[in-house]
């Protein structure tokens, strides 16, 4: 279709979609020109992904006009919209597992783009342009978190895109790979391509974005030019109530060691995976360590070392140990007993089963809180327990019988976190604890991580988000290719610096010193 270059290239008017119990968007208008770079801003819940998912067909508004360049349409399906050259890389993934990369990209692209053995090469180079490294022939049930949102990204970049929707593209790159990727985008928008950005890195939308329309409650709350408006007025904009948005935090230092990493190094398996290198690390109670890196490079099998996912041999127990007792080759609910809690990166099938109720996913991990007696399930503490998750981290969802599938990721993770943290951790061990939240949900968050760390807690984050690292960590380092970097206090790098580290340019015997 062509369309006068006055025409929006998409234009949604009075667009609405009734679930049963909740009005998820109400009568929403939004336009979006050829060439603009347009920000979607709201807190969790505001309707975001429910508007993306009508623009790129996977579900139909209940009432609304859709316009494409300029003709009325609707929007059947998503191969509809890719055949339109909308591409859409979502926040909760839609990838096959069990097919490789060149296959899951092959399937989106359809058959007239070749077969996967055939897209291999342009996949290599695509991903190397834009600073995702992919090999097309791995399962994608053996890539990270990051890297299979990669796989979402290059798979829309290999499109003859017309319109670029990105959910939270940059929460696997570093400051300087977000860089390259905004060239990219800016490249694109000059050759007339619209993107629609939604994040809640309001620096990242002030410095990309050309407008910005904000939602609260499924509404259009109003829209702004981000380069003319600060953080804490796009804040405002998105949550109406700004306090406690921008906090900051004094640095402290921790008391007595209570996790201890000594000398650790462990091969994967698996050929594609991250083996790592003489790990050496030390958190102390009190105090809050933040680990930066690039999805890929060794966070997932700390992290699954550390939780008691993978263990180790009964002789090498004491490369991991909790207040001085070895727990390496011990399984996770002992570690658990010790006083460890544990917040996986992955939201829906790793910290809560999906189509649980939230009342049974608190169960999951705070069955020794006193919610057994005598192998019976104590229905009544359990409910309690929920209940004050949802009232204290301020969970939106109906009641406690909800499933957990169906709460937006932000509200979710809240969920998670508060569960672990209500169990009054000596140790916390968080990946990614603020992903894919908003601003008003992040500080929340950080509030409690906090809170904890001046309760006594020992708390680990492994975060690509370094702005929230530095925000809340006392000491930072960073992993790259399964080592270590040296652990620095945070007031006294740079991002450039820790930049640096997630590159790998560091001098690994210093780690050793830095504990």
């Amino acid at each position: 279709m062509s369309a006068p270059p006055d025409y929006p290239r998409l234009q949604l008017t009075a667009i609405s979609k009734q679930y049963p119990g909740c009005l998820a968007n109400d009568r929403i208008d939004l336009a979006i020109a050829p060439g603009e770079i347009r920000a979607l801003l709201g807190e969790n819940g505001a309707g975001k992904s429910t508007l993306m998912k009508i623009i790129y067909g996977v579900t139909q508004p209940s009432s609304g006009e859709i316009r494409w360049q300029g003709e009325r349409l609707t929007m059947r399906d998503p191969a509809m919209a890719r055949g339109l050259g909308i591409g859409m890389v979502f926040q909760h993934f839609s990838l096959f597992e069990t097919l490789t990369v060149a296959e899951n990209i092959a399937l989106a692209m359809g058959a007239q783009a070749g077969t996967p053995k055939q897209l291999e090469p342009k996949i290599r180079e695509v991903s190397q342009r834009y600073g995702m490294a992919l090999e097309p022939t791995r399962l994608v049930h053996s890539l990270s978190i990051g890297e299979r949102q990669r796989v979402e990204i290059v798979r829309c970049l290999m499109q003859d895109i017309q319109l670029l929707i990105l959910d939270e593209p940059t929460s696997v790159l570093t400051p300087q790979e977000a860089d390259e990727l905004f060239v990219t985008l800016r490249r694109l928008a000059d050759e007339g391509c619209s993107i629609l950005f939604i994040s809640h890195k309001l620096g990242e939308v002030r410095a990309l974005c050309q407008s910005a329309t904000v939602l609260r409650g499924g509404r259009v709350s109003g829209h702004c030019v981000p380069a003319e408006c600060s953080d804490l007025e796009l804040a405002r904009l998105m949550v109406g109530d700004a306090e406690g948005l921008e906090s900051s935090y004094p640095k402290v230092s921790g008391g007595l060691p209570r996790l201890r990493v000594d000398d650790l190094s462990w091969h994967n398996p698996d050929p594609f995976g991250c083996s790592l290198e003489r790990l050496r690390l030390e958190v102390r109670s009190g105090e809050i360590v933040g680990i930066a890196g690039v999805a890929g490079n060794g966070q997932d099998e700390l992290l699954a070392l550390l939780s008691g996912e993978t263990r180790l041999p009964r002789g090498e127990r004491e490369r991991v140990s909790i207040d001085a007792a070895p727990v390496a080759n011990l399984h996770p609910d002992a570690r658990r007993q010790l006083g460890l809690a544990f917040v996986p990166a992955e939201r829906l099938g790793h910290g809560a089963v999906p189509e649980m109720s939230l009342l049974d996913n608190a169960l999951l991990t705070a069955f020794g809180q006193g919610l057994v007696k005598a192998g019976l399930i104590q229905r009544s503490k359990v409910r309690a327990l929920a209940e004050q998750i949802i009232q204290r981290f301020a969970v939106k969802t109906p009641d406690a019988d909800t499933a957990a599938r169906s709460l937006s990721g932000g509200n979710l993770q809240k969920f998670i976190l508060g569960r672990e943290i209500l169990q009054n951790p000596k140790l916390l061990v968080a990946a990614h604890p603020t992903w894919g939240v908003d601003v008003g949900a992040a500080a929340a968050i950080h509030r409690a991580l906090i809170a904890l760390r001046d309760a006594g807690a020992a708390i680990l984050v492994i975060s690509e988000d370094l702005d929230e690292l530095f925000q809340i960590s006392d000491r930072i380092g960073a992993l790259c290719s399964g080592r270590l970097s040296p652990l620095a206090e945070t007031a006294q790098v740079s991002t450039v610096e820790v930049g640096r580290w997630m590159a790998g340019e560091f001098d690994q015997p210093a780690a050793a010193a830095a504990c």
